[in-house]
């Protein structure tokens, strides 16, 4: 096992108002922000003295998220996101997006555990 699996890796703020977010968590937690493109729409890298720390992605004009309301997401790390994902469906999970790749950052994927609560999945692009 690698010292990362089961950790908390990764946070991302879902909001559909992204500058609103940023100025707010600004403001409370001091955090700084990177534009990262993402197809038609912008990534926010939120960083404390130069350290990723939290992602903000906007959910306005994705029809996946209608009805979702804003909320915080978080993935874990995991040594296989693949093995996770069959481990999950036979524990009576699902499996809610299948695993893909993001070059640079890792596997990921999407489920949900037996109990009904979404959570991401990754094995980081250092173990993958």
């Amino acid at each position: 096992m690698e010292a990362t699996h089961g950790m908390v890796w990764w946070t991302e703020l879902m909001t559909r108002d992204p500058d609103a977010a940023r100025d707010y968590y600004t403001k409370l937690c001091g955090w700084e922000w990177d534009p990262v493109p993402m197809g038609t729409s912008t990534y926010w890298l939120g960083k404390r003295n130069g350290v990723p720390l939290v992602g903000v992605m906007d959910m306005a004009g994705q029809p996946e998220f209608d009805g979702t309301p804003p909320h915080w997401f978080s993935y874990f790390a995991v040594d296989d996101v693949d093995a996770a994902c069959k481990a999950t469906r036979a524990a009576g999970g699902k499996v809610l997006r299948d695993p893909w790749d993001v070059p640079g950052t890792g596997r990921i994927a999407i489920l949900q555990d037996p109990t009904g609560a979404a959570m991401g999945l990754m094995t980081p692009a250092a173990q993958a």
